[in-house]
């Protein structure tokens, strides 16, 4: 009886380590798996994370491309004319936009030449259409006298407009009403009085008139051309000294001066005063 009693109280306790070592073993299992679909979870969670900023990115591209070469249109035939379409307006745009960034480039690098090379060929327009629009038909085109504007476009006045407004910059480098006024008050009384001088008096003589012939042309002239520069000049120089970059201001004034040099040649142009 003690020995059965024995055996069976071994079989328990066995039973016992067995059934305890197997549930350790079964929770430590268990453990792993719970352990192992955490991580994949968080693993999935992350890439799409990562898949949802890749492919907001892309939507964001997507978007803005759309917006640069207009709409989709799907379609074999309408799609392809109009891709066509747009690639030629973006060539188009691209090819100002890589002009423009040359020029605004040699005006950084070597502003004095740009600006002078920019006058003298406003200059050689203006007396063109000048000649164009004044001239009979029967008399020939002057090509002297477009060399003459050429001429003080590059050497008087493109010069004279950089030193100038980096000079108003300076003095004056507010952009608030009153500055942009004291601005507009010096150019309309210092600075064109000045040119309009210098421009009639070198166009004269190079013309061949004499000294006596320059000071009546200027007192038929001068006073004329200030007063017809009072209604167009203000409002220019407002928008040039208000809203422009310094080294764009000459460019601008450039721009301006077509309609005004027009005039001016034309002035130029005219017979010497009579005795």
């Amino acid at each position: 009886m003690a020995t059965a009693f024995l055996k069976r109280q071994n079989l328990f306790t066995n039973c016992r380590h067995y059934i305890f070592s197997n549930g350790q073993n079964h929770n430590n299992n268990y453990q792993m798996i719970y352990s192992h679909i955490t991580n994949r979870g968080a693993h999935h969670k992350h890439n799409h994370q990562r898949n949802v900023k890749y492919y907001s990115r892309f939507s964001n591209m997507f978007r803005r491309s759309r917006e640069v070469s207009g709409p989709i249109v799907f379609g074999s035939s309408v799609s392809g004319v109009s891709s066509s379409s747009s690639k030629k307006s973006v060539g188009r745009v691209l090819s100002k936009v890589g002009f423009v960034g040359w020029y605004l480039g040699m005006i950084k690098s070597r502003p004095i030449v740009t600006k002078s090379l920019t006058s003298s060929l406003i200059y050689v327009v203006a007396d063109f259409t000048s000649q164009t629009i004044a001239l009979p038909s029967s008399e020939p085109y002057d090509y002297m006298r477009t060399s003459r504007m050429a001429g003080y476009g590059l050497v008087i006045l493109g010069p004279t407009l950089h030193f100038w407004f980096n000079f108003m910059s300076n003095i004056l480098p507010a952009r608030d009403l009153p500055t942009t006024a004291k601005k507009m008050a010096l150019g309309q009384t210092v600075y064109g009085p000045f040119m309009n001088v210098i421009f009639f008096s070198l166009n004269a003589a190079l013309q061949g008139e004499d000294s006596s012939e320059i000071v009546a042309r200027l007192k038929r002239d001068l006073i004329p051309t200030m007063l017809n520069g009072l209604m167009y000049w203000p409002l220019c120089d407002f928008i040039t000294f208000k809203f422009t970059p310094v080294h764009l201001q000459p460019l601008v004034s450039n721009g301006f001066s077509y309609m005004w040099t027009v005039y001016m040649t034309y002035m130029a142009s005219l017979d010497k005063p009579s005795d």
